[in-house]
């Protein structure tokens, strides 16, 4: 038996299926632990969201930035955007089976076989592991009763930036939200920058990757995130793993095995 960790699919179904021989994947042996993002931007979301939930029994993903916004389309909060590639998934004839298995993925995976942790975007410097689990567990909540109307119209925005305990309601659900799916840039105070999306080493102002803060209170145990395709893979942090690396954009579709740490890809 072998666990993988993947980086955001984002509808790019034949990378998926090159990497899954390539691993040599067998369902009835091995797991995936699946960074989110599984659909939108890439060739056939459909097709890529039919195949992992082909394979769910031996799939654990999180929620991704754009898994969250097909949620929100469909459940009509908002309207797709001009690049989004959704509408074949919101056309078909097995879009409630496909949707509702996903918006009961968490926002939060543990691996305690490998101490590790996956999230889409990472897990927020100044928080404990445990605070991300009970935040984590707030608004998968949310996503399972009658309150995920509400979250779904005030989901967007960039506002608060930074965690305040005594944020209630759709804001806190918001703020929480973009700590693990949109993160990228954090300040001192561990405030976001939701604006830039570039290299680690191009920061804005006053800002650092919130892997490089130094204040980071998860040092000991491994955490797996993909989101942040600028990465390459690479964030230069010892058990602070990147998964993401932009097979939707050219790049190629990384899969981690959690076992032994080696990287198998396949080219986009």
């Amino acid at each position: 038996m072998a666990d993988y960790a993947i980086g955001d699919l984002q509808g790019c179904l034949q990378a998926f299926d090159c990497l899954l021989a390539r691993i040599d994947f067998h369902p009835d042996r091995d797991r995936l632990y699946l960074a989110g993002d599984l659909i939108n931007r890439g060739p056939d979301s459909l097709g890529t969201l039919r195949r992992v939930f082909e394979l769910r029994d031996n799939v654990h993903c999180v929620l991704g930035n754009h898994d969250l916004h097909l949620l929100a389309v469909a459940h009509g909060a908002t309207r797709s955007k001009r690049k989004d590639t959704l509408a074949e998934i919101l056309d078909a004839p097995d879009r409630g089976e496909l949707l509702n298995w996903l918006q009961h993925c968490p926002l939060l995976i543990d691996i305690p076989e490998h101490n590790a942790v996956l999230t889409h975007a990472g897990i927020p410097p100044l928080w404990s592991l445990e605070q991300a689990r009970s935040r984590a567990r707030e608004v998968e909540a949310v996503l399972q009763d009658h309150r995920c109307s509400a979250f779904f119209t005030h989901m967007y925005g960039n506002h608060p930036a930074g965690w305040d305990e005594n944020l209630t309601g759709t804001d806190r659900w918001r703020v929480i939200t973009n700590h693990f799916t949109r993160m990228r840039f954090v300040d001192s105070q561990g405030a976001l920058d939701l604006t830039t999306k570039g290299e680690a080493d191009a920061p804005p102002s006053g800002y650092s990757p919130w892997f490089r803060h130094p204040a980071r209170k998860v040092t000991d145990t491994r955490l797996l995130f993909g989101h942040w395709a600028a990465l390459e893979g690479r964030t230069g942090i010892d058990k602070v793993d990147a998964l993401d690396t932009g097979c939707v954009w050219g790049g190629s579709l990384t899969a981690l095995r959690l076992d032994d740490l080696t990287r198998i890809q396949c080219d986009c």
